[in-house]
């Protein structure tokens, strides 16, 4: 597709929606009537979402996880959907003027952007806690050592 100067990967867009799609009716479904004791539906989703609390509780910690876990959850739960449908859904069967469907993480552009989105963060909560100061680990214990840090 283009877009004035710029050309677009509707394939990938397309895909990404349905992936998207597929979430929001999955939470949709699990949550629109909550109950003090869950059952059905409503089990599965507070399952996954524990998962990925206690996925976030010992990867960053105690004090700080509960920030980040609309984040992780995100990127975690758009990752594993993406993955899944590439390999349940006959993309492929479907046709379209340039190309064909795929997984929306078949492609490198959203991998890189996937990438970059958890970089950004990465960066962000270093320099929140510890300042400027956070960049020293980089360059410890001797700066020729910066590429591979």
């Amino acid at each position: 597709w283009k877009l004035g100067e710029y050309e677009l990967h509707g394939q990938v867009l397309i895909t990404s929606w349905v992936v998207l799609g597929i979430i929001f009716v999955l939470a949709f479904l699990g949550n629109r009537d909550l109950k003090p004791t869950p059952d059905g539906f409503q089990n599965f989703t507070e399952a996954v979402t524990e998962y990925i609390r206690d996925l976030a509780r010992t990867q960053i910690g105690e004090e700080e996880y509960l920030n980040w876990v609309p984040f992780i959850g995100t990127i975690f739960l758009f990752i594993f959907v993406s993955n899944w449908s590439g390999a349940l859904l006959p993309w492929r069967v479907i046709e379209i003027p340039n190309g064909e469907l795929a997984a929306p993480t078949n492609d490198i552009n959203t991998t890189v952007a996937l990438a970059l989105l958890t970089s950004t963060s990465y960066f962000y909560a270093g320099i929140k806690k510890k300042g400027l100061g956070y960049f020293k680990r980089y360059v410890s214990p001797a700066a020729f050592l910066l590429p591979i840090n």
